[in-house]
């Protein structure tokens, strides 16, 4: 498959929201079987993309140890817009060009974290109708599932590659871990914050009156 051929299959979206649901053809059968080969064709798709990306890479300098850190950012922050796309548009988070930047496993999981988080005002502006905890709950499940998809997607790659092994693979886990604990304390913080904010203010303590 093409790279154009997979940026345009990557990009089509219906815009009917009928489209979402099974057409039915004159027999009667089911179209859900297309519409699943066609998601499946997507996201095969933009496997190949990354795994182009990184192949390059690596032809380049092999001996470059977190290159396949950059492949799992570019991979996680895309999955993350892909979850943010229907409230944000489309490439909400744009990745910060990783030249210069600290690419260990701390460094990725620490630009994952801010950047996907970074949105959460946004969110809960977006749905007014929403208790803070149900906007919170809501945000966290988003960006989480996102963030699982691209993860998926860069083991994918990297395993196909034959690279994932060894202190390559001890990163990657260990920049998923950061990553999960980033985003646990994140969601801890704003309970807090939502509970201060709940708690009815404190009277300030009775003074003595003079006789």
């Amino acid at each position: 498959m093409s790279q154009e051929n997979s940026s345009s299959a990557i990009g089509s979206r219906p815009s009917d929201p009928a489209a979402d649901f099974p057409r039915r053809t004159t027999d009667g059968s089911s179209a859900t079987g297309a519409a699943s080969a066609s998601t499946s064709s997507i996201k095969q798709a933009r496997i190949e993309q990354n795994a182009a990306i990184i192949q390059m890479s690596l032809d380049v300098s092999i001996s470059t140890k977190n290159q396949p850190l950059t492949l799992l950012l570019k991979t996680a922050i895309a999955g993350i817009n892909d979850q943010l796309k229907p409230e944000f548009g489309e490439n909400a988070i744009e990745a910060a060009s990783a030249s210069g930047q600290d690419n260990s496993a701390a460094g990725t999981a620490g630009r994952i974290v801010s950047l996907s988080t970074g949105f959460f005002e946004a969110y809960k502006a977006q749905h007014p109708d929403e208790s803070a905890d149900e906007a919170l709950t809501n945000f966290m499940a988003t960006i989480r599932k996102g963030f699982e998809t691209g993860y998926g997607e860069a083991q994918k790659i990297l395993q196909g590659l034959g690279v994932l092994q060894g202190d390559l693979a001890s990163d990657i886990e260990k920049t998923y871990s950061l990553v999960t604990a980033g985003y646990a304390d994140f969601e801890a913080a704003q309970r807090q914050l939502i509970k201060d904010a709940a708690a009815p203010a404190e009277s300030p303590a009775p003074t003595a009156s003079g006789s």
